[in-house]
């Protein structure tokens, strides 16, 4: 048995070795892709101590655990482990994730493949409209059956909107389900495109409420458009509400808080890998004199956190609410030989003043929750208000 298991690390010692020469032999032509442009992939040498570390485990786990695991397996288990451990974005595809992530569009917000309904009798949430051969379906869920947590979240605590809000997401995004208080959580990738166009409502106030429900290619152009269309009705301000928006294009955004600034930095990013960009506004003076307010929730993530921290560190606009989700990472596709890809992150976002969003999120300037017995229009009201004191 010693014998052997000497064998298998040294067969594994060389086939690491094999692997990383190969590799760095066959990666000098290989772009990564990324959204809008290739970049040469470079290759780091791992020190052999670390292999040989990496292969002593390996053996010590392939022939004492208590369930037989093949090679695949293991090195699968082994690289989702090294990605996902970097941080709550970063992940490995395989050849089929992959291939799905690059049908979906940027800036496209979806859902999962059911929906979930308060049952008065258990007083729960359960799964309602999965169809049978639905993705969900295969992962073991049914219609009927209860969900304690979203994300984290125990769900008995929230109200309507609130639990359908940890539903939606970035297309391609995943979210994790947890059925009772000690199960084992599932993880779903939210796949079902929900239709996203920008609504606006005048309230009584004058104050006319633009809701954003995704930063997208044309966002910035609608937002103008609708403030155009309704600047003969004598608007006092406008509200921009951001709650759930996931975020979505990060030029979508750079536009928009460039409708309402005239000079200084919009958002930087800061990179090992990429280098150090800066995004700047354009003198313009067509907005300056209306009265703009944001209102955001937990919810508000990324490219709509970018937006809010423009406005509020620019003192362009008086943020409500309460503070955002804390997503303020760019994400690379490292596509590999075999089909699979690494989707890792490569920068982080940082605000006007120099504050890095990731982990932080954005704290409004006046905390204003919605309460569980209010309802939408009069909480909307609320906001308006505030707004509209501020001097």
């Amino acid at each position: 048995m010693a014998l052997q298991r000497w064998k298998m690390v040294v067969t594994l010692t060389t086939l690491f070795i094999c692997v990383s020469h190969s590799a760095l032999a066959a990666s000098k032509d290989q772009p990564v892709l990324d959204f809008d442009d290739e970049v040469e992939q470079n290759y780091a040498e791992v020190p052999v101590e670390s292999i040989q570390q990496f292969v002593q485990i390996y053996s010590i786990v392939k022939e004492n655990y208590v369930d037989a695991k093949n090679d695949d397996a293991l090195f699968q288990q082994a690289i989702k482990g090294l990605v996902s451990g970097l941080d709550r974005y970063s992940r490995y595809l395989s050849p089929e994730d992959y291939k799905q992530l690059l049908q979906y569009t940027e800036g496209d917000i979806a859902s999962v493949d059911f929906e979930l309904m308060y049952d008065q009798q258990l007083h729960q949430w359960v799964i309602h409209g999965l169809k049978d051969n639905a993705d969900s379906a295969k992962q073991g869920l049914r219609n009927g059956v209860a969900v304690f947590k979203i994300d984290d979240q125990e769900l008995k605590k929230l109200n309507p909107n609130q639990v359908n809000s940890l539903l939606n997401g970035s297309i391609g995004s995943t979210l994790t389900l947890q059925l009772a208080q000690n199960s084992s959580p599932i993880i779903l990738v939210r796949n079902k495109k929900i239709e996203t166009d920008i609504q606006a409502s005048v309230l009584h106030n004058q104050v006319l409420v633009i809701k954003v429900r995704v930063f997208q290619q044309d966002t910035a152009n609608e937002i103008k458009r609708l403030i155009e269309e309704h600047s003969s009705s004598r608007l006092k301000a406008v509200l921009l509400d951001l709650r759930n928006n996931p975020g979505g294009l990060l030029s979508a955004a750079v536009e928009t808080a460039d409708l309402f600034l005239n000079q200084g930095v919009i958002v930087s990013t800061k990179s090992r890998s990429e280098g150090d960009q800066q995004f700047q506004a354009l003198p313009s003076f067509e907005f300056q004199n209306l009265k703009l307010g944001i209102l955001i929730n937990n919810r508000s993530a990324s490219a709509a956190e970018v937006f809010t921290a423009a406005m509020k560190d620019h003192g362009r606009a008086w943020v409500v609410g309460e503070k955002s989700y804390g997503k303020g990472v760019v994400q690379k596709l490292f596509p590999l030989s075999n089909g699979a890809a690494l989707q890792m992150t490569v920068s982080h976002y940082y605000t006007p003043k120099g504050q890095m969003i990731e982990g932080v999120g954005i704290q409004p300037n006046q905390q204003y929750l919605l309460q569980h017995e209010m309802k939408e229009e009069n909480y909307l009201e609320h906001v308006a208000e505030i707004i509209l004191n501020r001097k």
